[in-house]
């Protein structure tokens, strides 16, 4: 199993692997261990420390972070090699890698509705007219690669993709904005929707392959890695102006990848695996993170969905970040969209929106977007275009997920349920809590 090697080194060698300027080994972190095969082309990551009960409970300063590393232990040593490698004076923990894909859709019906029909229900006219429209927004695309060429081509205008602050995992090779047409590309095009002079950061994790894998295989290692990248983009900016959207249309499909529930290694249950920690510590920094609910609703369930119940989990389900499900241009959920309770917070989704539209052609003419995995990158567009006007430092990404919630547009009875979350987003109602949010500051 391919696996997370928590370690707390020295304060100096911690403050090496935060400083970007400087080059550290894995090796030189963790030494020689005889229980994991050590895969030294995965350069150590910097985990913030969480201290419970302080006004800023992640910390990177170096007598708090920890440092990660990545390896492999054969299954069948799975048992005794873990006991003994968390018994090392340094290691801390060590936790699964998943593997982690793109949120595909199973549904085979054609488009409902189109991108413009998208723009309207998300009233984009009043957006622009009230200088929402991304401006000088940083919205990272997390996936395959973007393919620039393509979103233009179907858009009718260019786009702005800021290659300096794009990353990719080490041994991808391909330039941002550069790569293959694929579900990246769908997922910019459908943020442009709503923000379409928003600055996208080109994030290939999905592109990194295990050996026999396929072209959607990323590692939970190299997304870590690409989360580390994301806090230096949002700390460079200035305070008082920081805006950082996270777009994720991915997640874990199956048990089996991960390690058991209750084991500490655990990430689909666990709120302590470092990658969940890294994406905490983003959101608390000032970043907006939004993630995929899934497509293994019960009507009509992905074929890779091997969760027997509450498929929402890991980071996709952590309190932090804003989980989107799925619906049509009616307003209806889409049968794939998953269902709550999230594992690591019960009131999981947060909230829908549309899906399953003719837009970016990305799989061909006339194919839908779908899946969760269109819906997420559409919601971080309606995002991005409020921070063009209310930064994190005026409206915090905990009080902005707050006013999507409140003013969602109820699909039952109550409050809140499991299929629709608080509701479908509806952005006219969003922009007048702002506006009141505007005065009161």
């Amino acid at each position: 199993m391919r696996v997370l090697i928590q370690v707390r080194p020295t304060v100096d060698v911690v403050a090496a692997v935060a400083d970007p300027a400087i080059h550290i080994t894995a090796a030189e972190v963790l030494g020689a261990q005889s229980d994991v095969a050590i895969d030294h082309s995965y350069a150590p990551v910097a985990v913030p420390g969480y201290r419970h009960g302080s006004p800023e409970p992640y910390s990177l300063a170096p007598e708090h972070a920890t440092v990660l590393v990545r390896g492999e232990i054969a299954d069948a040593d799975l048992t005794t090699a873990v006991p003994r490698l968390t018994e090392s004076a340094p290691i801390t923990g060590v936790f699964a890698d998943p593997i982690i894909e793109g949120v595909l859709t199973c549904g085979d019906t054609g488009p409902v509705g189109n991108w413009n029909d998208v723009g309207n229900l998300l009233h984009t006219t009043e957006f622009a007219a009230a200088g929402l429209t991304g401006k000088s927004v940083a919205l990272a695309i997390v996936d395959t690669g973007i393919n620039a060429a393509l979103v233009e081509k179907v858009r009718g205008g260019s786009i702005t993709i800021d290659a300096q602050r794009g990353w990719n995992p080490a041994g991808v090779t391909g330039k941002p904005g550069q790569f293959p047409v694929d579900h990246g590309s769908m997922c910019a095009f459908d943020a442009l929707i709503a923000a379409p002079q928003a600055t996208l950061l080109d994030f290939a994790v999905l592109r990194s392959t295990r050996r026999g894998g396929s072209t959607m295989d990323g590692l939970l290692s190299d997304a870590l890695a690409g989360y580390a990248q994301l806090r230096t983009v949002l700390t460079d900016q200035p305070a008082a102006s920081r805006a950082l959207v996270v777009s994720n249309s991915w997640g874990s499909f199956s048990p089996q990848w991960d390690f058991p529930v209750g084991n500490p290694g655990n990430y689909s249950d666990n709120p302590s695996h470092p990658f969940n920690v890294i994406v905490g510590s983003l959101e608390a920094a000032g970043a907006d993170i939004l993630f995929a609910a899934g497509n293994c609703g019960r009507d009509c369930p992905d074929s890779r969905c091997a969760y027997q119940d509450r498929p929402i989990g890991g980071a996709n389900s952590l309190g932090g970040v804003l989980t989107i499900g799925g619906v049509d241009t009616t307003n209806t959920r889409v049968g794939y969209s998953s269902q709550g309770p999230g594992r690591l917070t019960d009131r999981k989704p947060d909230v829908c929106t549309y899906t399953h539209f003719l837009g970016s052609t990305a799989f061909g003419a006339g194919t839908p977007d779908t899946g969760t995995s269109a819906a997420t990158p559409v919601a971080a567009g309606v995002v991005a275009a409020i921070r063009s006007q209310w930064p994190a430092t005026v409206v915090s990404p905990a009080q902005l997920r707050d006013i999507l919630r409140r003013t969602a547009i109820r699909r039952g009875s109550t409050p809140f349920d499991y299929d629709y979350g608080f509701g479908v987003l509806d952005t006219a109602a969003v922009l007048a809590e702002l506006r009141k949010v505007a005065v009161r500051a």
